[in-house]
């Protein structure tokens, strides 16, 4: 038997989350079988997919096709399968699924973005998305520069998903899109820079930050900081568009000094609010393209003994938890991080049942005007 070495990179390594299992038909694997007496309590017995088919007076076809979300099943046969799944406390069973239909009915999510917060919200939207289709989700996290190909090459080699869902900045990594390619494995883009003929979820980050800045301005706010992020991100060249946009268009010179650079994580808000904060004339108002970021600002505001926002005004973007639970909250732009993270899951799984289905969705976003924001002290 071939011996498959670990991966000694963390980021090779691929963990599962187990949601909701599947069965297909592993009732032909026992037809044959000669019936054995049973001693067990039948309460305490696993139900199998024969019963339900029993129970529901269907086929074992049938069932199959319901607990797959196939199309082309009558409301109310489902609902009788459904039912009787209920009824016997059916647990589908996984690997005689995988082995009838030759899918791993697994999916992936490969990132090596930095900010945690927003990780876990697409993170938390795909669960949604594979407990309700009865997929697996296995998380794969590749590393930058010469680990992204053998991580990944490691990923699938080790868990074979039938799909993965990719976030910035991996949606435009030409390595990553091309290995996906040349294997032929199909994949949506949260994001992406290029969108089209991609299937996955999008927004118009731009015009959220004009209308973001616009609220800044509109307090009385002329000397706007911005912490961008990292340049591969799409993200990054969308919000700082947005901020510059914003400026022509309430006639506000663009000053370079106010504009730093960041990499979507915390610790790199810390330096990024330092050096704002240490401009001869610093910022009244700073706009963080993130969360993360945003929320080391209060943490650099608050050891230099400036208060929010009476003495400077913060704002993110992504309305992450954490923008609700730093004080005072967090004005943000609401990125619907979950859902995004839902709905490239459901394209993804439709594309895989039928490789003509999937689509690119663009998603609505919402300016969140909280407490972190106010009219600048005059000075």
């Amino acid at each position: 038997m071939e011996k498959h070495e670990p991966a000694t990179h963390a980021a090779g390594m691929a963990t599962s989350a187990c949601i909701g299992n599947i069965d297909v038909t592993h009732a032909h694997y026992h037809r044959h079988l000669p019936a054995r007496p049973s001693k067990r309590n039948p309460r305490t017995m696993r139900s199998r997919i024969e019963d339900v088919a029993a129970v529901a007076g269907v086929s074992i076809k049938t069932v199959s096709r319901v607990l797959n979300n196939e199309p082309n099943v009558r409301a109310e046969t489902r609902d009788r399968v459904l039912a009787a799944v209920a009824r016997l406390g059916y647990k589908p069973n996984l690997s005689a699924r995988s082995l009838a239909g030759q899918r791993s009915y697994a999916l992936a999510l490969v990132y090596n973005n930095p900010s945690r917060n927003y990780l876990m919200e697409i993170q938390n939207g795909m669960l949604e998305a594979c407990h309700a289709n009865h997929y697996n989700l296995i998380l794969g996290p590749v590393g930058t520069a010469r680990r992204t190909l053998p991580d990944l090459a490691a990923l699938f080699e080790n868990s074979r998903p039938d799909g993965v869902v990719l976030i910035p900045p991996l949606t435009d990594d030409a390595v990553v899109l091309a290995y996906l390619d040349e294997h032929e494995i199909p994949y949506a883009s949260i994001a992406p820079r290029h969108p089209e003929g991609c299937i996955g979820v999008r927004m118009d980050e731009t015009t959220a930050v004009v209308e973001l800045i616009g609220h800044l301005v509109a307090q009385g706010h002329r000397r706007i900081g911005h912490i961008k992020g990292p340049r591969a991100h799409g993200a990054c060249q969308w919000r700082h568009a947005g901020y510059r946009q914003a400026l022509r268009q309430y006639a506000i010179e663009y000053d370079p000094a106010l504009v730093v650079n960041g990499q979507f994580s915390f610790e790199s808000g810390i330096d990024a609010a330092n050096a704002l904060l240490d401009l001869p004339e610093p910022p009244t108002a700073i706009f963080a393209a993130n969360d993360d970021m945003a929320a080391a600002v209060f943490r650099v505001a608050g050891q230099r003994g400036l208060r929010i926002p009476r003495d400077l005004s913060v704002c993110g973007f992504d309305d992450t938890p954490i923008a609700g639970h730093i004080y005072p909250a967090l004005t943000t732009v609401r990125q619907p991080t979950a859902a995004m993270g839902r709905l490239a899951t459901e394209q993804l799984i439709d594309h895989i049942r039928s490789p003509e289905a999937g689509t690119m969705i663009t998603v609505d976003h919402a300016v969140l005007v909280r407490e972190s924001t106010h009219p600048p002290r005059r000075r």
